[in-house]
């Protein structure tokens, strides 16, 4: 199978191919570069694979929860290009593309966490069955003290646990067999979980994929946004 994927919710930008066996991918971390970047890759990986644009199957794209602008453009791209070549869309979760990053084996549980920005983190707690995470619950933004977690032996990955001078890492530190705070989400991830979905009948037309930004207000003014982080302090 031919299927590209994309991944622009967070500071990293990445852009992945799967051609049969093949992955390869393009990832830099390029704060307000996603738009340069993304479509140039996208010709690039499709190049050394030697595809030609009208042998893509299939367009993945990290649905978020992320950073609202990336969210957007990785969505309205994916959108465009599966309309474009006429194949249909599969919209993956950034958070469980995220876990994928976790040092963790099968059975094991993984809690992934971005840093939401405002005293804020995104997260979601996973277990990882047949080699994918399997979400324990649904996707969550919060102070990193109102996330909650059950047992020992996690394994967190992601920036929301360097979030708030790392207040999620220290306040589940005895929960945690390991903490990888530098995790960002891969488009190659995004793709491994795409082909998994696609095979499962669960690619849709294009217009249907829909962006996962949790909060409910994405453009809060700058009084809100100084409202927020006094609450926070």
């Amino acid at each position: 199978m031919n299927l590209l994927a994309l991944e622009t919710s967070t500071e990293a930008c990445s852009v992945a191919l799967v051609h049969g066996d093949l992955l390869i991918e393009r990832f830099e971390v390029a704060p307000r570069r996603h738009a340069e970047l993304t479509l140039p890759w996208t010709d690039a990986l499709l190049a050394e694979a030697g595809l030609a644009r009208s042998a893509v199957q299939a367009i993945a794209v990290g649905r978020g929860p992320g950073a609202f602008t990336g969210v957007r453009l990785g969505i309205s791209l994916a959108q465009g290009m599966a309309l474009a070549l006429g194949v249909p869309a599969v919209a993956i979760s950034t958070l469980a593309a995220l876990a994928m990053r976790a040092d963790a084996g099968e059975g094991e549980r993984v809690l992934a966490a971005i840093d939401a920005r405002m005293g804020e983190v995104y997260c979601c707690a996973y277990e990882i069955r047949d080699g994918e995470p399997h979400a324990l619950g649904d996707e969550h933004v919060g102070a990193p003290d109102s996330v909650q977690v059950e047992g020992e032996g996690w394994h967190g990955v992601g920036t929301g646990f360097a979030a708030q001078d790392n207040a999620l890492k220290t306040r589940l530190a005895a929960q945690l067999a390991s903490v990888d705070a530098e995790a960002l989400p891969h488009a190659a991830d995004v793709a491994r979980l795409a082909i998994a979905a696609y095979k499962r009948g669960e690619a849709v037309a294009p217009e249907r994929i829909e962006p996962a930004y949790l909060r409910n207000n994405v453009a809060l003014t700058l009084a809100e946004q100084q409202a927020l982080r006094a609450s926070r302090a």
